[in-house]
């Protein structure tokens, strides 16, 4: 772009913000404040606690200390609507998930809670209904972990000490992954005598890009450190202690939120739909997406802030 054109480009950014800037930083203001109260005060869960750390910034902790966050069916059920409604919150634009006050990020799925199931299963004499119980009750497990995938608001998870079946199940459907150096993980359902069936089979492939090392987990449901879940890219980056990975998980929450909100969840959307499209669907789908968001007033004062040397502020989304 020559000198002359982008002199033109800026001049009608210059005009077209001159009266909308004024209103994004108000409305910016106003997000902050309303966030600053805290997710705690806007969010009730029995299995789970939300705390707002930073604006625009939403900590999910497991919450079942006692049962070393194993996954019981109100865990499954809470997972589901917590990200369903963090997808709709405009004074959330990132999650960070943690273990919280546990001695393990999850013990996996709660056996206790899987004999409840048995009894249920008892009760039917028949084996097709049997098998659409299961089917049921699959089907909602899924789409609990794939809660975490379709909201789109980024999700960090913050992994300590050992993340079991269902958590490793749950961490692959997470935008971004830490966790500290004493954390272990194992796809254990083999063990119990199961197939992981709630996308592990499906995303951890992707995730890691070795379907050989992700067979050999699969089929022997093996312990594997965290320098190994590091050097296959499951997690991106090691901590020493459990403060300094929340602190390291939050600070890059922190950052991401300060970007467009536009932007980000735009993002997020085009590289999970490109995950399981054509290299010509991503580019379609982000061609569709940008044709309305390059009019966008976040578009407009980020290029501005950019030449102005200022830093951009967003309105809520």
């Amino acid at each position: 772009m020559n000198k002359q054109v982008a002199g033109t480009l800026f001049s009608s950014l210059r005009m077209l913000t001159r009266s909308r800037v004024p209103v994004a930083r108000n409305m910016c203001a106003v997000a902050t404040d309303a966030s600053a109260q805290g997710a705690e005060k806007k969010y009730s869960f029995k299995t789970l606690k939300l705390s707002t750390p930073s604006p625009f910034v939403v900590h999910v902790e497991f919450n079942r200390p006692d049962r070393m966050n194993a996954f019981n069916r109100q865990l499954w059920l809470e997972i589901k609507d917590c990200f369903e409604q963090l997808h709709n919150d405009p004074d959330c634009r990132v999650v960070v998930l943690s273990g919280g006050a546990s001695k393990h990020f999850t013990a996996g799925i709660d056996l206790f809670d899987m004999m409840k199931l048995g009894q249920e299963l008892g009760a039917l004499d028949e084996v097709g209904r049997r098998g659409r119980l299961l089917e049921g009750t699959i089907k909602l497990y899924q789409d609990c972990i794939s809660a975490l995938e379709l909201c789109y608001k980024p999700v960090i998870v913050a992994v300590h000490s050992a993340c079991i079946g269902a958590g490793l199940n749950l961490i692959t459907a997470a935008d971004i992954r830490y966790c500290t150096r004493d954390a272990w993980f194992s796809l254990k359902e083999v063990d119990i005598g199961l197939a992981a069936d709630v996308g592990a089979l499906q995303r951890l492939p992707r995730v890691v890009g070795c379907h050989s090392w992700v067979r050999e987990l699969a089929f022997t449901a093996r312990k594997f450190s965290s320098d190994e879940a590091h050097g296959h890219g499951l997690v991106s980056r090691l901590f020493d202690t459990r403060e300094a990975l929340l602190e390291g998980a939050i600070e890059l929450a922190r950052e991401i939120a300060s970007k467009s909100p536009i932007a980000v969840q735009g993002t997020k959307k085009n590289i999970v739909y490109s995950g399981d499209h054509s290299v010509q669907e991503g580019l379609d789908q982000i061609r569709q997406i940008n044709m309305l968001h390059l009019q966008s007033e976040d578009f407009l004062n980020a290029v501005m802030a950019s030449q102005s040397k200022e830093t951009p502020v967003f309105a809520r989304l």
